[in-house]
């Protein structure tokens, strides 16, 4: 009931629905397309992540103040971890040693290490922390404040001759625009792009120096962003003028804005690059945009993203996930 979130598994097909009225987890089994368990949360879930290896699957519980871990291979929660005030978001480190907690209500994180299964550093950041980003070299955490209008960094893994003792701690505190509710990060890990709700903007952060580069002018209310394979291009949802901006990242500047269905939110990219998929909470469709056009150069700008469909789905969509599907030798299939 109300499901929020969605993940897939990179190494078995497998799909993951977190029910937030249920408290639950639905397993899907994507050759089939059934839920083949269901498996108890704690209080109002939001957001699962699942393990770079497949093996667990992280679940913020806001309601009741804990992550659960949850064993994929045999479907059942075998840890619940106390963690701050109302936690909406456990994100897994790229190299799965570490989840980074954002607590919402605890103005917080907390980092849990993922061999003891346990809290290992609680830092307190800034207001209303709510999307988390890793760097690739899982090096480095990004929080977005969407009540202070900051963006924290994180040092993970500090070494031992680091000033401070413990293994994390708060490098800055990154001034953005208002409301800044979730953060696009660069395939390279060169960059990352905050959605700024409040203030019609996206910010862009420089991840090795912590320095905000520049704000621009987005559309009205993003909520959420993606950049392509190639670190080229940001795709960003408009909530309140039902768009999404395509901005050109090395330009520093939108090329347009494709017009889509009502109230637009989550963002997905085919793993071919050549699609680019709108969720339409308010029209509860999916808008499908094609993003590659042959000889680009002989076609006018504003035909660079034509709408191929869009494809109704279901009241108040919210999130989406693609899974590439694997074959018995674990490859993906084209």
């Amino acid at each position: 009931m109300n499901p929020t979130g969605v993940a897939t598994n990179p190494k078995k097909n497998e799909v993951y629905v977190v029910n937030t009225g249920s408290s639950s987890l639905s397993v899907i089994d994507a050759e089939l397309n059934n839920v083949v368990k269901t498996i108890s949360l704690g209080k109002n879930p939001y957001f699962v992540d699942v393990a770079p290896d497949g093996t667990r699957a992280y679940v913020a519980n806001s309601g009741s103040n804990t992550v659960s871990i949850v064993d994929l291979g045999t479907r059942r929660v075998v840890r619940t971890i106390a963690v701050g005030n109302a936690p909406g978001m456990a994100r897994v480190s790229p190299d799965g040693k570490i989840v980074v907690v954002a607590e919402r209500l605890g103005n917080s994180i907390s980092v849990i290490d993922t061999a003891r299964m346990a809290v290992r550093s609680s830092i307190s950041v800034c207001k209303e922390p709510t999307d988390v980003q890793i760097l690739p070299d899982s090096s480095k955490a990004f929080i977005a404040c969407s009540g202070s209008a900051q963006v924290a960094a994180i040092a993970l893994n500090v070494p031992s001759s680091a000033k401070s003792s413990a293994p994390d701690r708060l490098l800055a505190l990154l001034d953005v625009g208002t409301t800044p509710v979730q953060l696009a990060l660069k395939p390279d890990g060169g960059e990352i792009f905050v959605s700024n709700f409040g203030a019609d903007t996206i910010s862009e952060i420089a991840a090795n120096t912590n320095e905000v580069g520049g704000s621009y002018v987005i559309g009205a209310g993003p909520v959420r962003g993606v950049v392509s394979a190639d670190n080229a291009i940001l795709y960003v949802s408009n909530f309140k003028s039902d768009t999404v901006g395509i901005y050109s990242i090395d330009d520093g500047k939108a090329l347009g804005w494709i017009q889509v269905g009502n109230r637009p939110d989550a963002l997905a990219v085919s793993p071919n690059q050549n699609f680019l998929f709108v969720v339409d909470t308010g029209a509860g469709d999916v808008t499908v945009i094609r993003t590659s056009v042959s000889q680009r150069s002989n076609v006018p700008r504003e035909r660079w993203f034509p709408t191929l469909t869009i494809i109704p789905v279901g009241q108040q969509p919210n999130a989406i996930a693609i899974k590439a599907f694997l074959s018995s030798r674990q490859t993906a299939l084209p």
